[in-house]
């Protein structure tokens, strides 16, 4: 049986190393290509904008002290879906941002693949 998510590019924008380190072993558990990680705003910026075959990515909202918003900007300009990741849950969300698919940290494989899953349209098989 091929896993739904398999073979997806997942970008990931996550500034605490092991959370991102973590979250590429999930991934690629998962069948998909992380990308990046990127640690900072200003880089996930770029890849958000620059980064060919994106099918997705998993924003942490609180990057380094700035919020992630601008990347998700960058993402939703190209049609990119993506996941938020934060402490607060969707509550935590400015309400222009809310009704995104988000996971709460400390979050579970589960949590990440029913996420995606969710913010790619992709139905169990």
């Amino acid at each position: 049986m091929t896993q739904p998510l398999s073979g997806r590019r997942v970008l990931v924008v996550e500034d605490e190393s092991l959370v991102a380190m973590l979250l590429e072993t999930i991934l690629e558990d998962m069948g998909c290509t992380p990308v990046g990680p990127a640690s900072n705003i200003d880089d996930g910026e770029v890849m958000a904008r620059d980064t060919a075959d994106l099918d997705a990515a998993l924003l942490d909202v609180n990057v380094a002290g700035r919020q992630v918003f601008p990347v998700a900007e960058a993402l939703r300009a190209r049609g990119v879906p993506f996941v938020f990741s934060t402490g607060y849950g969707e509550s935590g969300l400015p309400d222009k941002w809310r009704g995104n698919p988000t996971i709460q940290k400390p979050f579970t494989e589960a949590a990440i693949r029913d996420a995606l899953m969710r913010a790619l349209g992709v139905a169990e098989g």
